[in-house]
């Protein structure tokens, strides 16, 4: 249907009209716009001015109330409280405005309301993992630990990276480890790994060991290099049983573990396979350290696809023994330390050799193989050790004594493969 002006004055109302339409529209558009970038710069003058311009929306009353009920400096709960309950009259379904009138609620010492309050959020938004971990802790200052460790658990499941911090809530008030795991913690490797490393940063040793024992009963992949910090932790605690079966399960668990070392052996990886150096009962070597390189080699080995290669670069005499193992052994018991060692062009009067740092009655010992200079093959170096009472860990260390002379700087470069320390009683006849 056409709409026929009779006049020049209607066609004149009409375009008036639409031009206020436009201008009031334009005004609303501009006024919300301006509201938003008030509130977008976080500061209390900014929420104050986005409510005066757009009181409507509930979401400015909300980030108000939310300023001073999280501020730290000057909390004002009484008037977080009035704001949010104004963002709530104007959008009752708010999770995030129901949670924080319960944490304002709480503050002010109202824990009826307070409860109320968290029970609305949940029903307002029940998947929420944020809901279910605020409520928990609420239930958690309340010491209402069956219901705390139910929301704790829900929210783990919406979001995993809430497990440590959890654990380490909930065992504040509950020492039963156990019951922590089996309630809060759903069965995660990567949620079980985040509690060990907070574990063995506390030094809290045996919690630790009943994560492991959960985490190992998953049978996941695994790299040794993922409980480093926690074997760390374990061998400064004088833990040496345990580390050593933490290593040996996190190595059974590994997808390409290294060849196995000759049956006995107390050094793992004495072939330098795994490539994998640093933490626990690994090789720990820096890259670069005193003129020498260190890396691993795959141009060079005795056995296997690679050795370690010390690169000396003739700018340091140096005095070497920094690429170490750290071996678990009995006390009393016999060893025979051997290694292979190939050299070129290795240059002063003192090459490579092993050293075993061990410690007794009288304080710490070393003891030492012969050494190897210049360009020689593949060579053995040995010698038997016994463990003293005292000992339950020596250090194996790859070598080399500094020369006669202030400028006898070493030049060259020696290559180790199949570092083994064997009870003698275990060694099989050789060929």
């Amino acid at each position: 249907m056409l709409l026929r002006l009779s006049s020049a004055y209607s066609r004149l109302a009409i375009a008036l009209a639409s031009f206020l339409v436009a201008l009031t529209l334009s005004y609303f558009s501009i006024r919300q716009a301006l509201a938003s970038y008030a509130a977008e710069r976080d500061t209390l003058a900014g929420y104050e001015r986005a409510v005066r311009l757009e009181p409507a929306n509930p979401q400015n009353w909300y980030l108000l109330g939310h300023f001073w009920e999280s501020n730290l400096e000057n909390p004002d709960p009484q008037r977080a409280n009035s704001l949010l309950q104004k963002s709530l009259s104007l959008d009752p379904h708010s999770a995030d405005a129901w949670l924080d009138l319960g944490s304002a609620y709480e503050e002010l010492g109202e824990t009826a309301e307070a409860r109320s309050a968290y029970l609305s959020a949940k029903k307002a938004y029940p998947a929420s993992a944020t809901v279910a971990w605020r409520y928990g802790n609420f239930l958690l200052r309340r010491n209402e630990l069956p219901a705390a460790f139910a929301e704790m658990h829900h929210a783990i499941e919406q979001d995993p990276k809430r497990g440590a911090e959890a654990f380490s809530r909930c065992w504040r008030v509950d020492p039963d480890v156990e019951a922590i795991l089996d309630k809060v913690i759903p069965p995660s490797k990567q949620t079980y790994l985040a509690i060990l490393r907070d574990l063995a940063g506390a030094r809290e040793l045996d919690p630790a060991l009943a994560v492991w024992k959960r985490l190992v009963a998953l049978h996941p992949s695994m790299s040794p290099q993922e409980i480093g910090a926690f074997a760390n932790a374990l061998l400064q605690g004088g833990r040496y049983s345990d580390v050593q079966t933490v290593w040996q399960q996190a190595v059974s668990m590994m997808t390409n573990p290294p060849p196995p070392d000759p049956p006995g052996s107390v050094i793992w990886d004495g072939s330098f396979e795994s490539g994998l150096a640093g933490d626990g009962l690994e090789w720990q070597f820096p890259r670069e350290r005193h003129g020498v390189r260190a890396d691993f080699d795959p141009s060079q080995h005795h056995s296997g696809a690679q050795s370690l290669r010390l690169l000396f670069t003739g700018k340091e005499n140096a005095n070497y023994a920094d690429a170490c193992h750290q071996a678990i052994v009995q006390p009393g018991a016999s060893y025979r330390l051997s290694a292979w060692v190939r050299t070129q062009a290795l240059t002063s009067n003192e090459g490579i050799r092993l050293r075993l740092l061990y410690f007794d009655k009288t304080g710490f010992k070393t003891v030492e193989t012969a050494d190897v200079r210049g360009s020689e093959p593949w060579t053995n170096l040995t010698l038997t050790w016994t463990a003293p009472p005292e000992s339950r860990s020596a250090q194996v260390c790859i070598a080399r004594r500094p020369g006669d002379a202030a400028e006898d700087n070493i030049q060259g470069s020696a290559w180790i493969d199949d570092v083994s320390l064997v009870p003698v009683a275990a060694e099989t006849s050789k060929p």
